[in-house]
């Protein structure tokens, strides 16, 4: 009995049923955040995000996309709108992490992309209230809707502030900043 219970345990600890989700801290200019993520509901959106992080690839990005009553969206543009390049995209998991009850809703994480469903590389938004109509409805450009990967666990006063920031256009980009709202760093701390 003793060997078994023994062999449970140490096969829960090793699928991470009892394991921390990492968390990804912000320190930006208008205050700090810390994102939950759920790897083992996205869990290639959650890799490439990690990568990213760890490789300092966030660090003096700007939240470059700002509404209020949607969302914040950053991670890939440099102060100026200046594009970072980035790896190739990854598939979008929005079924996926549907399906384990993961939504856009508010103080949620997912990746940002184009109109093509699996065009998503650096880029995420924070969702600052409900947008249920971000969610996979279907397999097809239209109803493919945005991975979830983490929510806000801390700081989500810091995100409302930052979709509050008063913003113009651009060039061909809208809802930017007034004034830029910078990303000085990101850094993972490891499940526990």
């Amino acid at each position: 009995m003793h060997r078994i219970s023994t062999l449970v345990l140490l096969l829960l600890a090793m699928s991470g049923a009892w394991a921390q989700n990492p968390r990804v801290e912000f320190k930006t200019s208008m205050g700090s955040f810390a994102l939950e993520l759920y790897a083992d509901k996205a869990p290639k959106t959650v890799a490439n995000f990690i990568q990213y992080v760890n490789g300092g690839f966030y660090n003096g990005t700007i939240f470059h996309r700002v509404i209020e009553g949607f969302m914040i969206q950053g991670g890939g543009f440099e102060p100026g709108m200046r594009e970072k390049t980035t790896r190739a995209p990854i598939e979008n998991e929005a079924g996926l992490a549907l399906k384990a009850g993961l939504k856009n809703e508010l103080g949620t994480v997912a990746m940002a992309r184009t109109p093509n469903p699996h065009s998503a590389t650096a880029q995420f938004f924070i969702n600052v209230k409900d947008n249920g109509f971000l969610d996979y409805r279907e397999p097809s450009p239209r109803g493919f809707g945005y991975a979830v990967f983490g929510r806000v666990v801390e700081g989500m006063d810091t995100v409302l502030r930052i979709s509050k920031a008063p913003t113009a256009t651009v060039e061909q980009h809208q809802n930017v900043p007034q004034r830029p709202i910078t990303i000085e760093s990101v850094t993972l701390k490891p499940a526990k």
